[in-house]
């Protein structure tokens, strides 16, 4: 029979993976923020190295092209993009705002792409949501897959919304209903195997461009 890995805590022994982990609410007793810190600690309980953040690390004004040339990225950007680039991969809590993603979360994402080379490209992303709604703010994940997506983050398929949220956690920060606990601890142990797959056996090409078809043009080019 082949030899059993190492185990921790009851898990299997990974090899060495970091996670950048935040919420996309600025709201301090955020849902989200709850989902996230939930997040983390999987993580650590199945091996992994955890950085956790909060959305007030990475706000930011609006993006503006005329201050990025004059002055350069704003703290917030910089902030998310060292960060980003410190991880393997990224999993943002994110909630629901007139069923699409938060304005501050996308205007982050618009500074961090402008950044070369643009740190979402083959970065894996899992997608997390709360929400008091019977929906659990999943409408917002479907719209927040786009950008990410689009600038060719690894976004894992399997999203995961929790409903009536503001009844949802136990004082010791867990998921009441035992079925979704275990739905949720699941997401988290499967996309960790992806990720760590991903970075150490890697047998992808790392390719991106922002619209296939176009020539090169040093105005617009962004291959990487």
């Amino acid at each position: 029979m082949p030899s059993q890995q190492p185990t921790t805590n009851g898990n299997p022994s990974r090899e060495p993976v970091r996670y950048l982990v935040f919420s996309a609410s600025l709201r301090a007793g955020s849902l989200n923020t709850q989902l996230a810190r939930l997040a983390a600690t999987t993580i650590e309980a199945n091996g992994g190295d955890v950085d956790l953040a909060s959305m007030s690390d990475f706000d930011a004004p609006s993006y503006n092209a005329d201050v990025q040339r004059d002055h350069g990225f704003p703290e917030g950007a910089e902030t998310l993009h060292a960060r980003l680039e410190a991880c393997d991969a990224f999993v943002v809590s994110s909630p629901e705002y007139n069923a699409s993603m938060p304005g501050a979360l996308k205007n982050v994402i618009d500074w961090v792409s402008r950044y070369h080379p643009q740190p979402f490209n083959e970065r894996h992303g899992l997608l997390l949501s709360a929400s008091p709604s019977m929906v659990g703010g999943n409408r917002g994940l479907w719209a927040l897959r786009v950008p990410f997506e689009h600038l060719g983050a690894r976004l894992y398929p399997d999203m995961f919304s929790l409903a009536q949220a503001h009844r949802a956690f136990t004082g010791e920060g867990r998921i009441a209903n035992d079925q979704l606990q275990q739905r949720f601890d699941a997401n988290i142990a499967n996309f960790m195997d992806l990720v760590e797959a991903a970075k150490h056996y890697p047998c992808v090409k790392r390719a991106w461009v922002e619209y296939l078809g176009e020539h090169p043009d040093p105005v617009i080019d962004r291959v990487q």
